[in-house]
Formats: structure tokens, C-alpha cells, sequence
């Protein structure tokens, strides 16, 4: 996998997070933390375990210290909002200055743990769009849906720009 297509999936989750808190920007604050019987998480509480699991790995594959993100951290929309940008950022700086080699090489993040970088690169995309495909869900039901939000889809509205 190269730096360019690792940067496009980046593109995408980004996309896709910034789409959802537009619409949940929509709901009242009692929507935003309603319980759910579809995830054991609120729709925040969904959202924050998004940002902490893309936050977490990044952390821990730029050999950084790592924390825990608490949904009480971000008690509404816009300042989760603000916390995935940030993250974006640092994000996007990151993997900005890979290049195809360092992408391709073995990452040793544990003693169990010893895959080339971007496949733990694609685990962070992955479980990123399995949580937002559960946000859409409790979005829908509290009568926002975001329509559709598959790679697809992005890589339509890129080309539409």
C-alpha cells in the first residue's frame, strides 16, 4: 500500500466523521446522549469511542504516550468537533511524511504484534466507518439520517468539487 492511498482512506474517515457531527449537530442535547439498544454506547458516547480509538493508534504508531478518551471529555457536538480536528491534523501531518518503504515495513507496536504499518493503518479505518455506520443508525432513528457515508460516496463528492 502507498503513502497516497493510505492518505485517501485518511481523507475518507475524516469525510465521514466531519458528516456525521454535522448532522448530530442537528439533535438536541437529550438526543445526543440518548441511550441506545442498537450499541451499548449513546450516539456521543459513540463518537468519542470513535475518535479515541483513531486517536489511540495514532498515538501508539507515532511511538507517543497514550491515554484514554472519556465521553464526559466532550460533552457536546462542536467540542468533539474540535477534538477530531486537532487529531486530523496531527494525523494528516504524520502520514504526510511516510514514505511507501516505511508504510510497507514490519511495525513493532508489542511482543504479539508484527505487521507491516498499514495494516494497522487499515485497522484504524475500518473500525472507524464500523462505528459510523452504528452512529448513522442512532442518527436515522432520532429522525437525521446522514444518507449514505461508503467510500464510494466520498470519492463521489471529491470528484463533484
Amino acid at each position: 500500500m502507498r503513502q497516497t492511498e493510505v492518505m485517501a482512506l485518511f481523507d475518507f474517515i475524516h469525510w465521514g466523521n466531519r458528516h456525521l457531527l454535522d448532522v448530530a449537530a442537528k439533535l438536541t442535547p437529550e438526543q445526543w446522549i440518548a441511550p441506545s439498544d442498537i450499541t451499548e454506547r449513546s450516539l456521543r458516547g459513540t463518537l468519542v469511542h470513535t475518535l479515541d480509538v483513531e486517536w489511540s493508534w495514532g498515538q501508539r504508531l507515532r511511538v507517543q504516550p497514550e491515554g484514554e478518551l472519556r465521553t464526559e471529555d466532550d460533552p457536546t457536538v462542536a467540542s468533539l468537533a474540535e477534538h477530531w480536528a486537532r487529531d486530523e491534523r496531527e494525523m494528516r501531518a504524520w502520514i504526510g511524511g511516510l514514505d511507501d518503504d516505511t508504510i510497507g515495513s514490519t511495525w513493532d507496536i508489542s511482543d504479539k504484534h508484527h505487521l507491516p504499518l498499514w495494516s494497522y493503518l487499515v485497522h484504524i479505518v475500518t473500525h472507524s466507518q464500523q462505528q459510523r455506520s452504528d452512529a448513522a443508525i442512532l442518527l436515522t432513528r432520532a429522525g437525521h439520517s446522514p444518507g449514505d457515508i461508503e467510500f464510494r460516496d466520498y470519492a463521489d463528492t471529491v470528484a463533484a468539487k
